[in-house]
Formats: structure tokens, sequence, C-alpha cells
């Protein structure tokens, strides 16, 4: 009896610092749980979340904010990273620009464009961050006029290479610390923010040529059909339809709630390799960039369009304990960290909307996806994985907040905003994927992204055999430092 006890206690012991560690599987009981499935396929425990709640920011790079992150895959040659500290060329200054501690509030970034990001990642080099961002500035200045103060840099110097830490993030950091890190996390499309958006809801981004058909879709980086308002829109513009399927459609099918819900404001809306354009109103009732469910056929069949609501009504909800299964948080330009955007603002709103989820009963059932929409123009120095001719894009940071989340975890799972559809089906939907030859409404996709063998599973962030862990309340104004 002895003997057993001993060998169970080590056991015991070695689990524990094997959990210390942040390795993926390395803890039995955890691995042996994630082996464990249920009838419909998905992993065991994962219906112990009853609420997703997907949190989605704007324009920042993985190296921007989590370069220096102490044991992520980060800027090489700092903060114990292997590798020679990598630089970009600026033509201007003929200066190969290294990383640097970016102590700035206001960022002004770079271009964000299909043309951008592939020049960028300049063939593997990932060195074009300077070069695109002195092109944009430049493109802005003959738009504008050199002395719009639209086109000014704030502290005169550009920022692509810049990275933050704790001293001007730390409520970021906190999150990183005590939840789950994603360091391998690539926006699903190799673009700006109207794709994102449309692959966050749909798998998918496309333009159609006929309106309520979709097979008449075909896929699209960039222009899948400007919104309303666009700055510089085409004269012979026509209203967007997005007729390809969506994840609401399967929602709605299978009687699963959910709720889109738009910070009223303005958002930004810039094309070609455009730094710097005219804000655009927004509210809960204007489909545009960051609000894209009211133009899909699907939404206004199911007759959903009351699901798109504004900001507030989640405050409500969450007060209440009434989230439903499946939620989006989009923000307003000002607190989006969109250049020019404050970053703390951005950061207060963030802290703003996971307090309140903490602070409500459906904490003990809520899973929180924060992640950031594109690299909006920063350095990154990672390559993006290529699944098709639409994606990866570069990296972005990505967390993971819940009550079951792993504690202090790093997750290098390949991973794309495709996983959030993956995760909330395996959830909600008994593992049914927005595909077009099982969904009911045939589109001619390229492929089913849920499905990619390169996806990871966002399952392996919860240790759903844990004791629920308590709420974070963070300050909404920590210092910046």
């Amino acid at each position: 009896m002895t003997r057993v006890l001993t060998v169970a206690l080590l056991a015991s012991l070695l689990g524990a610092v094997a959990l210390s560690t942040g390795a993926l599987g390395t803890r039995p009981d955890a691995q042996a749980a994630l082996r464990k499935s249920l009838p419909d396929g998905s992993p065991a425990g994962i219906h112990k979340i009853r609420h997703v709640v997907i949190i989605m920011q704007e324009n920042r790079s993985f190296d921007s904010y989590f370069g220096t992150y102490p044991g992520a895959d980060g800027i090489p040659g700092l903060a114990g990273n292997p590798g020679k500290v990598p630089c970009s060329f600026d033509p201007k200054t003929r200066v190969c620009v290294e990383p640097f501690h970016d102590t700035s509030d206001r960022d002004s970034g770079g271009p964000h464009t299909v043309q951008a990001s592939r020049a960028d990642i300049a063939g593997g080099r990932m060195d074009g961050f300077q070069a695109q961002a002195r092109k944009g500035l430049e493109a802005c200045r003959k738009l504008q006029g050199i002395d719009q103060p639209d086109c000014s840099i704030p502290g005169g110097r550009l920022d692509v290479m810049g990275y933050h830490d704790w001293h001007e993030i730390p409520n970021y950091w906190d999150y990183a610390r005590h939840f789950v890190l994603q360091d391998h996390m690539f926006a699903s499309d190799d673009s700006w923010s109207q794709p994102a958006h449309l692959y966050l809801v749909s798998g998918w981004s496309a333009s159609c040529t006929k309106r309520g058909d979709p097979m008449s879709c075909h896929s699209a980086l960039k222009n899948p059909g400007f919104p309303p308002g666009w700055p510089r829109v085409d004269p012979h513009w026509k209203r967007p339809d997005y007729a390809w399927t969506d994840l609401t459609w399967l929602l709605h099918r299978d009687h699963v709630s959910w709720r889109y819900y738009v910070a009223k404001g303005d958002q930004p809306d810039c094309d070609d390799n455009a730094m710097f354009c005219a804000p655009v109103p927004q509210n809960s009732k204007t489909p545009g960039v960051w609000n894209p469910l009211p133009r899909f056929d699907t939404v206004r069949i199911d007759r959903q369009l009351g699901d798109i609501q504004p900001l507030q009504r989640f405050f409500e909800a969450a007060r209440r304990g009434m989230l439903p299964a499946v939620t989006w948080v989009t923000p307003a330009q000002a607190v989006s960290e969109h250049p020019p955007a404050l970053i703390s603002r951005g950061q207060a709103y963030v802290t703003g909307v996971i307090n309140s989820i903490m602070r409500s009963r459906d904490w003990r059932s809520t899973a929180i996806f924060l992640a950031w929409d594109d690299w909006g123009g920063f350095y990154d120095s990672v390559v993006p994985p290529r699944v098709d001719a639409l994606g990866y894009g570069i990296r972005v940071p990505a967390l993971v907040i819940s009550p079951y989340a792993r504690r202090g975890f790093i997750d290098h799972q390949t991973l794309s905003f495709d996983a959030y559809l993956k995760f909330i089906e395996d959830d909600f939907l008994h593992g049914r994927r927005i595909d077009p030859k099982t969904d009911g409404r045939p589109d001619p996709r390229p492929d089913v992204r849920e499905n990619e063998r390169i996806l990871g599973n966002l399952s392996r962030d919860f240790d759903f055999q844990q004791r629920p862990r308590p709420p974070l309340i963070l300050p909404l104004h920590p210092p910046f430092t």
C-alpha cells in the first residue's frame, strides 16, 4: 500500500511540474481528457462552454504587442528568442531599421492591403514593412497635400518596426500571464479589415454577381463589395450582396442564439495603400467593413437583422446573465486600436468588455476569444503559411480568457480565425461545418477552412477538468509607462 501511495504521489508531483512548463499535453490527466470525445465527436468537456464571445480589435501584428513576451515565438534576437535581430530597409533614409521599443500611445502603422502584405512578406524575408510604410505616407501626401495633418506621423517617425510591451499594454500582458496567449494566430485572409470580418462570420471572403444566388459568388480579397459611405467609391457603385452561407445560417437552423454587437461611432475605410482617410459613421443599423452581417442574405431570410445590436445591449445582457450562445463584439474607431486611435483607449474598452463578462453569472460558462483583425502594416517575424489563394495573412495577437483556460499557457498551434468557427461548430452544432456539400446552401467556396489539416484546435487551450477559475478584474486605466 505504501509503495502504491508513493508512486501515486510521485506521478502527481511530476504532473504538476510538467504543467508549470506550459507545454501542451504534458499533464497526464489533461492529455487523457483531450483524447476523450463525446458521441458528436467534440472533445470531452467542451459543452461546459455555453457562451462564446469573440472580441475583435484592429490592426496590430503579434510582434508589435507580444514580440518580447517571455516564452513566445517573438522577435529574433530579443527577449531570449534565437536568431539575429532583423531589420527592414527604409528607401528614403537608406537605413535598415531594427525593431525598437515604441512608447507612444498613438501609432500610424502602414498600408495593409493584399499588395502591402505580399510586399511586407517579401518572399519570406519579412523585411518590406519600412518601405511599405514610406510608400503609404507618400501616397497620402500626394492625395491630400503634404501639409495636411491627416498625413502626419506621431512623433515624426515611422513606427511599423516598433513594439509595445507590458509598459504600454499591461492588461493584455496580464491576460496572457493568467490565461492563454496564442503565438501562431494568423489572419484568415491575406488582406485587410473587410475580408477579415467576412471570414470571421462565414469562413470566406467573396463577391457575388447575382443577388440571392450563392453560386454567383467568387473569392475576393481586395474588394468583396465596398459598403455604403466608401470614401472614394466607384461612381457605378451598387449595394453589395453577400449571398454565400455564413455561420448564422447554421446557428439559426439549430436554434442557437447569437448577437453581433456594434459600437456606435466611426469606422476607418482606407483603400489602396492609404494609411490615413476620412472616417465613416457606423452603428448597428449601418452595414460596413466591421458590420458585414446586414448584407448577408441568410440573415435577412432568417429575419435576424434584429440580432445585430448596439454595444450597450451587450453590457445589459452581461449584467442580467443573459449572454447569447455566440457573440461578436466590434468596436468603433476611437477604441479600436486602429491607427491613429490611442492604444490606451482600446485597452480600456476591451478591459471593460471583459470585466462585464467576469462580473456576470455567465462567466463560469464563457470562453472569450480576443484578437486583432489584421497586422495593420506592423512588423512581424513569422512567415504566414499558405492554405489557399486567399490566406493565411500575417500573424496577429490572440488570447483565450475563460474559467477553464489553462493558466499562463502559450499555444504554439497554427491557428486562424477559422478556428473560432470550428470551436463554435464543435460546441453548439455537433461538429457540422459551413460546408456547401452538407449545409443545404451550396456555394463555390474553394475549401472548408475549418477542416484544413494545418489548423489547430482551440479546445487544447482549455482544461475542462480544472475547477473554474475566478474572475480577473483589471483596472480600466492602468498606468501607461
